[in-house]
Order: C-alpha cells, then sequence, then structure tokens
C-alpha cells in the first residue's frame, strides 16, 4: 500500500452541514484527501490546529483572520455571489475564491416566470378580492383583474449570465421578447459550472446602453451580482427611465435597486408592481413598509433554493477537488477585480 506524506496530503475543511455520505463521496475522489467538517457559524468555532491544517475551505461565511490558515489555497464558496468577502483577509489573500454559481439557475428562472405570470394575471388583485371575501362584480373584474398581455410583452434581464439565460429560454417559451444587459461575453462552458454553449435568444446591451435598455422592459428582472458597478444602478434615474407600468423582479442582491427610489415608482404608479427576494437589510426588518405596500411580492431570500442542492453541489465540488489535486483550471472562479 502506498503511503502519503502530509505534503503530499489536502486537508479540506467543510464548516457547513452536509452528510456523511456525502463526505464520502469526496474522499473517493482521492486516497490524498483528509475530509473534515466543522459545522460553525463563527471563525472561533473551528479550532486554531484546524485552520493550520487546512488546505481547501468550504464555507459560507466563516473565514480564518490572517495568518490563521497559512497551508489555504483555494476557498470553495457555499454561495453564488462573493461580495460579502470584501474587507476579509481572504479576499486580500492569495487563495482562488470558487462560488457555487450554476446550481440554481433552474429554480431561480422559474421563480422569475412566476412573479412574471403572477402579475400578468394580476395575482396581488385576485389575493386580495380573497381576502375581502366578497365576489367582485363583472364590471370591477373587467377593470381590475384583465389580464395583461404575455405574447410580446419584454423581459429585460439585468446581468446576462447563467441564470438571465435560462429566464430568456422560458420566456421565449411564451412568446416574449429577451433584453439581456451584461458587461461582457457569455459564460463559456469549462470555465464555469453547468453552463453549455448554444443559441442565446437575447438581445444584447452593455451597461452605457442601461437607460436605453430599461425604455423597453414590461419586466425588468435583476440577477446580476452585488459589486461597486452595480451598487444603487438602479436608482431614481433609472426608474424615471423604465417603461411606465413594468414590474421589478429582484433575484440578485439588495442594494443594486434603491429601495426608496423604487417604493416611490411604486406609488407614482411608475412601477405596476414588484417581486421582491432580496433587500438591503436581511430579514427585511418588521414593520418595514415593503411587507405591506401594495403590489409586491416579498419573499425571504428562497428564489435560488434547489431541490438538488446537495448533488449538483457534490457534483461541482468532486470535480473541482479533481481539478485541484491535478493542478487543472477550476471552475466558478471568482474575478477579484469584477467583484464575482
Amino acid at each position: 500500500m502506498s503511503q502519503h506524506t502530509d505534503r503530499d496530503t489536502v486537508h479540506y475543511l467543510s464548516t457547513l452541514s452536509f452528510p456523511e455520505a456525502w463526505l464520502d463521496e469526496l474522499r473517493a475522489v482521492s486516497p490524498r484527501l483528509v475530509v473534515e467538517q466543522i459545522t460553525a457559524g463563527t471563525p472561533e468555532d473551528v479550532p486554531a490546529e484546524v485552520w493550520a491544517r487546512t488546505d481547501v475551505l468550504h464555507t459560507g461565511s466563516v473565514f480564518p483572520a490572517a495568518g490563521q490558515a497559512p497551508r489555504l489555497s483555494w476557498i470553495q464558496l457555499d454561495t453564488s455571489g462573493a461580495d460579502h468577502l470584501r474587507g476579509t483577509p481572504v479576499w486580500d489573500g492569495p487563495a482562488p475564491i470558487t462560488s457555487i454559481g450554476g446550481i440554481s439557475p433552474v429554480p431561480m428562472a422559474e421563480y422569475v416566470m412566476m412573479a412574471v405570470l403572477g402579475f400578468a394575471h394580476r395575482l396581488p388583485r385576485m389575493i386580495a378580492v380573497q381576502q375581502e371575501g366578497r365576489w367582485p362584480s363583472l364590471a370591477e373584474r373587467w377593470d381590475t383583474l384583465m389580464p395583461r398581455r404575455l405574447a410580446g410583452a419584454t423581459v429585460g434581464v439585468v446581468g446576462y449570465g447563467r441564470i438571465g439565460r435560462e429566464i430568456g429560454r422560458l420566456a421565449t417559451a411564451h412568446r416574449m421578447t429577451v433584453l439581456g444587459l451584461r458587461r461582457g461575453a457569455a459564460p463559456r462552458a469549462g470555465e464555469f459550472f453547468g453552463t453549455a454553449d448554444g443559441d442565446d435568444p437575447a438581445e444584447l446591451y452593455t451597461p452605457e446602453r442601461l437607460h436605453e435598455f430599461l425604455a423597453r422592459c414590461d419586466y425588468l428582472v435583476l440577477t446580476c451580482p452585488l459589486t461597486d458597478e452595480t451598487r444603487g444602478m438602479i436608482d431614481k434615474a433609472a426608474f424615471d427611465a423604465l417603461k411606465p407600468g413594468a414590474v421589478l423582479i429582484n433575484v440578485s442582491r439588495g442594494g443594486i435597486a434603491d429601495e426608496d427610489a423604487m417604493t416611490a415608482a411604486l406609488r407614482s404608479g411608475r412601477l405596476a408592481g414588484a417581486a421582491l427576494d432580496v433587500f438591503d437589510n436581511e430579514p427585511l426588518p418588521a414593520g418595514h413598509p415593503l411587507w405591506t405596500e401594495p403590489g409586491v411580492l416579498v419573499s425571504p431570500h428562497v428564489a435560488g433554493f434547489s431541490p438538488d442542492y446537495e448533488r449538483q453541489v457534490l457534483d461541482l465540488v468532486t470535480d473541482n477537488l479533481a481539478r485541484h489535486l491535478d493542478g487543472r483550471p477550476l471552475l466558478n472562479l471568482v474575478d477579484r477585480v469584477h467583484g464575482y
């Protein structure tokens, strides 16, 4: 039996709570791997000697202090975004960072289409009628429950990547026009988990044409990461440029759409409604006006929940572990310059 020295051994630490069978599948990647899991909420929950031997860290929000993990050579996030790492020692350190982007495009796109269809068919008003417990007259139903035409309507996706392309596919099936706004080229197969080459259904815009893009949107969908460039990008001027009567759907991050400007646009009628899964402050505080704002659907940051989460994360992490051990490029590398 071959023996592996400490130099050969790669110590993987999860601060999450995966089943032991899940961890066993990681162990099967290579006899060089030592897999350890310590469910932690803070860095202090991980003993110093564990930090000292960790080569690979799989975590959502628990990171070592400067100098605490000298062997750290790769960080696998259990989040799609990386904005919460800014200002931490690991962000400024040398270890590559990867995300779990590509896990949730299908459920997130389905959430978006749920919101599109819900607003198109006046779901907020239907719920209000049910809660009132009365049957409206035919004239009232005709005036307040007539659906918006979906075929031919335009959905614009800010941050048109893996999630945006899946939204585009579903929207196209409903005969909608799809616009995509993104900074650079489309994600390429072989660089990101869950990315496949293929036809792109969207008409593409760059950020410099944001207001031109907004003027065409019946449904504005935010799927972009929170970065210095995107923070506050949907501000009062953007809402003023948005097509009157549009619906906003935000499944990205709070901070991208200015909440005060959004509320003003809702109350003025500029926005016909909003489906919001993310907020500036989470949990959304009790008593916050958005809980009861008419025409707003509030959900508690669940659009990215995937029923196949553990299996998909396992597929990504085992692939990346094999790549790491072989010295090959990792999938889902976070670009520290652009912040995602």
